[in-house]
């Protein structure tokens, strides 16, 4: 499954950022990309106080570009994540469409990033998201998919649960910063896919030193041995990762973990 990792920066200017999401998903099919996946709010400066006057409702123009761009491709898209407006409420939201334009799937970031770093990042998101509550999973014709957003890969029960059900590969439109990023981003890829005995695929935004929260990119894919098939630097590309899902199988016969019978603890304990 060929897929595209689409790194590219979000602006204040919606309207061109959608333009350019569309024109990287063509480029992506152009180079053969069965499935592409674009960044965590790709079409908004990732600062709470334009979550909501970013957001969109259901059909908003975000989404409704994405799935005619999908559509006229023909091309799975894992659409990053944009502002979701719901209920009164605001979410950081990804939309998934297949190659008939219609939607598969939509996560609603379901751990916010609340953090506080010393000496280093702050961070606030449940001053203006709500929380998903859901595990998101869909099917493709290559298979079962996992889904979720940036700080939802800390919680690796979510990640455990997405492989319980079948999932092959995780895709995880994330911004992790410049703090959090050089100490964390890729281990926690190379230990889902460890874990979990599948392929991760992370997508940020571009690094943009002039902006108020700095993206780390480095988006990157990790298949089930814990191996790095690619990753970028900072900058706006597009990275190719062909995956080999029969790779999954492999690895889950040589080492049955999830398979495997669990060992009750509070058994051995009192042995």
């Amino acid at each position: 499954m060929r897929t595209a990792l689409i790194q590219m920066s979000g602006t204040a200017d919606k309207q061109r950022d959608i333009r350019r999401a569309v024109e990287n998903l063509r480029r992506a099919r152009e180079a053969g990309a069965e499935l592409a996946v674009l960044p965590e709010m790709f079409c908004c400066p990732y600062r709470n106080s334009c979550f909501r006057a970013y957001g969109e409702e259901a059909g908003g123009p975000a989404q409704t570009a994405l799935a005619a761009a999908a559509r006229e491709l023909g091309l799975y898209v894992v659409g990053g994540s944009v502002p979701e407006l719901a209920g009164g409420k605001v979410y950081n939201t990804s939309f998934v469409y297949g190659p008939d334009g219609a939607q598969l799937a939509r996560h609603r970031k379901a751990h916010l990033f609340d953090i506080h770093v010393d000496g280093g990042q702050k961070f606030q998101e449940s001053a203006v998201l709500s929380p998903g509550n859901e595990i998101t999973t869909f099917e493709t014709a290559f298979g079962t998919m996992g889904l979720c957003i940036c700080f939802d890969l800390r919680f690796e029960e979510l990640a455990r649960c997405m492989a319980l059900r079948g999932a092959r590969v995780i895709f995880v439109p994330a911004a992790f910063n410049m703090t959090t990023g050089p100490a964390h981003w890729e281990l926690l890829f190379r230990q889902r896919a460890v874990d979990n005995q599948l392929f991760m695929v992370g997508v940020s935004p571009a690094r943009d030193e002039t902006a108020a929260y700095v993206a780390y990119g480095n988006s990157l894919a990790v298949d089930p041995w814990g191996t790095v098939l690619c990753r970028a630097g900072g900058e706006e590309t597009i990275l190719y990762a062909d995956l080999d899902l029969t790779r999954v199988d492999s690895v889950r016969r040589q080492l049955p973990i999830l398979s495997a019978r669990r060992t009750d603890l509070y058994e051995l304990r009192e042995k």
